[in-house]
């Protein structure tokens, strides 16, 4: 997820044109160097190959989080939920972010955690501004849906648009109550899975009548594309977009009946509501949820 992050924010730094952005909507200050934090090599070799193009710009630390976080003015910390407190409560690290925006794209942590990590019972007047955000994985093509919690008070105009421009350069962006991320979280975070599930079984319903595999699979992507394109451009519901697809005693309505019958609709928003409950779960720290759970 970093490197998508980083990929679609250099990308756009140096490209002479950005379509996605109106002068309106461009803050007045732009990032212009980064630094990258890794645990292994095999990580920071990744990185290298994939924005070794933009080295410049870009700077590796491999096992030091503490100097590029001393040198930035904004820190995003992407990692698994139980190790966000090892993080930030890492020796220097409460001082290297005092003043700064801190951006945490970690699933089912909240702004409180952090700043109980962070501060304890403690108000220090220089504390970091955080901010929270959950992406998914489609950054990596620059389709992410980004979720931001809004903040009490509201963040400052320029913070508030940087952030937009940063998640903009990766796909689209909205922004919400904090007492929706771990919702968001299931839908945008785990949505992709459960639309590669719906996607698989669309072509495999092809391949099994015949149609070669990866036509089939081809196909399937192609058609969730348009359709999804259909909802987004159109801003159509989506039942107005089945209802257009759907003729009196044609193939559309003996399939949907089918899908109806299989109780789809409601399996896939339990699917949505159970992954809900987990983020806020794993938010806590606790492991193993899945495999507690009923």
């Amino acid at each position: 997820m970093g490197i998508a992050i980083l990929g679609g924010i250099l990308d756009s730094l140096n490209s002479s044109s950005d379509p996605s952005t109106s002068a309106d909507e461009t803050p007045e200050r732009l990032p212009s160097k980064f630094n990258a934090c890794v645990r292994t090599p095999a990580s920071a070799k990744r990185i290298d190959k994939e924005l070794g193009k933009y080295q410049g710009n870009l700077h590796v630390y491999e096992n030091d989080n503490l100097k590029p976080t001393q040198e930035a003015d904004v820190i995003m910390i992407g990692c698994k939920p139980y190790m966000v407190g090892d993080v930030l409560k890492a020796e220097g690290m409460k001082e290297a972010v005092a003043g700064k925006v801190l951006i945490s794209i970690c699933a089912g942590v909240n702004g409180e955690q952090i700043h109980d990590i962070l501060y304890g019972n403690e108000t220090p007047e220089n504390r970091a501004t955080i901010v929270r955000a959950m992406p998914n994985t489609a950054a990596a093509v620059r389709e992410s849906m980004t979720v931001v919690a809004t903040s009490t008070p509201p963040l400052p105009k320029q913070t508030s648009s940087l952030i937009t421009w940063m998640f903009t350069r990766i796909g689209r962006v909205t922004y919400l109550p904090p007492s929706n991320m771990d919702a968001c979280t299931a839908l945008c975070g785990s949505g992709p899975a459960f639309a590669a599930l719906i996607l698989e079984s669309l072509g495999a319903g092809a391949i099994a009548m015949g149609v070669p595999r990866d036509d089939a699979y081809m196909m399937a992507a192609q058609t969730m594309r348009g359709a999804t394109g259909l909802v987004l451009q159109g801003n159509e519901h989506p039942a107005v977009l089945r209802d257009k697809v759907t003729t009196p005693g044609g193939c559309t309505i003996g399939g949907l009946l089918v899908l109806e019958e299989g109780k789809v609709r409601g399996t896939v928003a339990r699917a949505v509501r159970e992954a809900t409950v987990v983020a806020s779960q794993l938010g806590q720290g606790k492991q193993g949820v899945n495999g507690t759970r009923f």
